[in-house]
């Protein structure tokens, strides 16, 4: 959406959505921006190949990469949900010469996240999910009680279902797509992140006490601090790793972008101000 003339902005969704992640920031903000959203690989209505490994964190990188080629867009603002904010992460570490701006929505940095699994036992226990997904018969699983039955234990925790029911049939459509649900599944199975159980001592990767690299554009974290599976913990001490923050938060659960909308869209229409005065001061 949007003039193409304009400055671009990339939207990346996570896990189990797709494009419509972003239905109520895209008429927003192709106000003044070229605004893109695809449904990311293995999602909705894109390709799924059919091996873990292709779901590995650099393909996804490369996707975005690819996808900007494509439109001919230099440069761009990106803007990342869930897992897609783990890619813009990665993104923003690896093709920093591309992303002028990073926007984060309830996506954890990769070094701290997979600290918090080590070190804090409320994260650990919020993420055993991710164990069930990597399970090879969890499809078995899915299609013993049925794509609607998941539908409602996937969002309960998170969403009001009464709120969602209107979009309830659009999420069964993408997820019964061939290939699809174990293409969503494929990104917790290709994912290095070490996901302790409960009970476990794990030996301690050494990495996550050494030094790592810090993001050098200005990235905007917005964190809903109702969200159940991404605790709050996760933006402790971000500003070591991102010197050039702005932190919001917000009160929503992790799919601030259609739960608070207008929350989100007013606190990245006000970092974009702010980024385009300081420039014009500069």
């Amino acid at each position: 959406m949007g003039d193409p003339t304009h400055p671009a902005m990339i939207f990346l969704h996570g896990f189990p959505e797709s494009h419509r992640t972003w239905r109520h920031q895209l008429p927003a903000f192709a106000r003044d921006h070229f605004v893109i959203a695809p449904d990311q690989r293995g999602f909705a209505r894109s390709s799924k190949p059919g091996s873990v490994g292709d779901y590995a964190p650099q393909h996804i990188v490369a996707d975005l990469i690819a996808l900007a080629d494509h439109f001919g867009i230099a440069r761009f603002t990106l803007v990342g949900h869930d897992w897609g904010g783990a890619v813009a992460w990665l993104a923003a570490l690896r093709e920093a010469d591309r992303i002028e701006r990073l926007v984060i929505i309830n996506a954890p940095h990769p070094l701290l996240f997979q600290r918090s699994l080590f070190d804090d036992g409320a994260q650990r226990a919020a993420s055993q999910y991710i164990t069930a997904f990597r399970n090879p018969q969890f499809e078995d699983h899915v299609e013993r009680i049925g794509l609607g039955a998941f539908f409602d234990a996937s969002f309960r925790p998170h969403a009001d279902l009464d709120a969602m029911a209107a979009e309830k049939s659009v999420y069964l459509d993408q997820w019964s797509r061939p290939g699809a649900l174990t293409a969503m599944l494929n990104w917790y199975r290709a994912s290095a992140v070490i996901v302790p159980a409960m009970d476990e001592v794990p030996p301690r990767p050494a990495f996550l006490d050494a030094p790592f690299p810090p993001l050098t554009m200005p990235t905007l974290v917005i964190w809903a601090m109702q969200d159940g599976a991404l605790l709050p913990v996760q933006i402790d001490g971000l500003d070591a790793y991102v010197p050039h923050l702005t932190l919001t938060r917000i009160e929503a659960g992790h799919f601030a972008p259609w739960q608070a909308p207008a929350a989100v869209n007013a606190a990245i229409r006000a970092w974009l101000a702010d980024g385009m005065a300081d420039g014009m001061a500069g």
